[in-house]
């Protein structure tokens, strides 16, 4: 190939069963990759929401009211939702790790900055800097997860990322809550206990995690065949054509929202993923009006109650091998015609399998069971319902998307997290007037029925998805 006039030798795979490609490491070697990332997730998710059960404490000790310290929630939100059309570019640039661990560090010195804040105002600044450097793993993990693993092994591999990362919201309150009613600490060790968890994930990535990145593992080989033959014609791919970092950039800030505006797929499961993270946020404060308020239980045993959510959560895992097996079944029809991969759709039965359903109605029994007439078990099996939904859902959205944008998949995914995470950070903060002024019963029933609004989304994907993708400029078409 030429370049400048001069032939050199581009770098690359030496076959399928090279041993440099990811997806030919060993099943430990992936399977502890994908672990350290998935902690990641779970560890920026429980900062997302353990604030939240010390809003009273911290409103108090600031001189403010609890809808003002509700903010330091949705802050951090916010943050997340704007990171997340930068890490994109940074780690196709840059590699993973880099952005991984850089991204890590200073979203820990911005919950070490909370923990240490004067008052309200630094208090606010401080988390969504924490919140706008804690996004890394939510945009990049989709090509993390694509280095590892290939199409047919994601049906397992993804799922361990999406616990994690819904867990980490999920385990937020329950710690927080038994550290606000302590009388032994304060509430700022709800960021001393993020920010020592955090640097457990951080210590581990940075001494085990292995960069994944193909590009930047070639271009690595690349420099070593140069070093030891000392011939300068051996180069990587991104060597020779790649964008530089700006342009990048630059990409990365407009085609989130070019996709948002010109795709009716990224636009609906936008919304989707939107009304599952606001009723998720929104429960932060409302756990205490739905168990609190109604059933008198105290601030610690309030929280402990969103492990009802978390069983759930683990729930969804016993579908993994029915819809694997469903895999192996459709990819080897779909080989015998000449094809090599499942479509897209194939990663909607997760919510078609009642993960769509169960959301609106784990919100109406909850919402309608409240009563301290009703026993509390009531509710708190809903709240099951709920986990088992939200992550059925969270799983088919991101890989739905990721099969069907490929190349594009990271714009696609920042415009995702940014829409959904600037809604959800406007439902922590609206959250509480909007449960004290409409009352449990019929806040859990607006957001029921907007949920089930959306409950034909993933079943008019399944059977138009084919048809948008191929008019789709980005989308691939089959």
């Amino acid at each position: 190939m030429g370049k400048g006039g001069n032939q050199v030798f581009v770098v690359g795979y030496e076959g399928d069963n090279d041993p440099l490609n990811p997806h030919n490491w060993r099943y430990s070697t992936r399977i502890m990759a994908t672990l350290m990332i998935a902690g990641i997730g779970a560890v920026v998710g429980v900062a997302s929401s353990i604030d939240s059960s010390a809003i009273r404490e911290a409103a108090v000790e600031f001189g403010v009211s609890e809808v003002t310290g509700s903010l330091v929630t949705g802050l951090y939100l916010f943050g997340f939702g704007a990171g997340a059309l930068f890490a994109g570019p940074l780690s196709e640039t840059l590699g993973r790790n880099p952005v991984y661990i850089s991204t890590l560090t200073l979203y820990m010195i911005f919950i070490m900055a909370s923990g240490l804040a004067p008052n309200i105002g630094s208090l606010f600044a401080f988390r969504f800097l924490a919140g706008f450097f804690g996004s890394a793993p939510l945009t990049c993990v989709g090509g993390s997860i694509s280095d590892l693993w290939n199409p047919m092994e994601r049906v397992f591999a993804f799922p361990v990322f999406a616990n994690a990362a819904l867990t980490g919201p999920v385990l937020g309150p329950v710690m927080g809550s038994f550290i606000a009613q302590s009388n032994a600490v304060s509430w700022r060790w709800t960021e001393w206990t993020t920010l020592i968890i955090s640097g457990l994930v951080l210590g581990l990535v940075v001494l085990f995690q292995p960069e994944t990145y193909p590009p930047i593992l070639l271009k690595w080989k690349a420099t070593h065949l140069r070093t030891i033959t000392g011939d300068e014609r051996y180069v990587a791919e991104a060597e020779i054509c790649g964008d530089s970092f700006l342009k990048r950039l630059g990409t990365a800030l407009y085609r989130p929202f070019l996709l948002t505006a010109r795709e009716p797929v990224i636009m609906l499961i936008a919304l989707y993923l939107s009304v599952i993270y606001v009723v998720l946020f929104t429960f932060l404060c409302g756990y205490n009006y739905i168990f609190g308020m109604i059933h008198g239980t105290s601030q610690g045993i309030t929280g402990l109650l969103f492990l009802g959510i978390l069983v759930g959560l683990f729930g969804t895992s016993a579908l993994v091998p029915l819809i694997y097996k469903w895999a192996q079944r459709d990819l080897k029809k779909i080989q015998e015609n000449g094809g090599n991969k499942l479509p897209p759709e194939f990663r909607l039965w997760f919510s078609m399998l009642g993960g769509a359903f169960a959301i609106p109605i784990s919100l109406f029994w909850m919402g309608w069971t409240s009563y301290r007439s009703i026993s509390i078990w009531s509710p708190t099996l809903a709240s099951v319902l709920f986990g088992f939904g939200i992550l059925c859902v969270f799983i088919s959205s991101y890989q739905y998307i990721i099969d069907s944008y490929e190349t594009y998949s990271a714009s696609a995914l920042a415009s995702v997290t940014l829409i959904r995470y600037m809604a959800a950070g406007g439902m922590a903060v609206v959250g509480i007037p909007f449960y004290g002024n409409m009352g449990v019963h019929w806040t859990l029933t607006i957001l029921g029925t907007i949920s089930a609004l959306l409950v034909p989304v993933p079943y008019l994907f399944y059977k138009y998805g084919p048809c948008l993708r191929s008019k789709s400029r980005y989308a691939v078409s089959s």
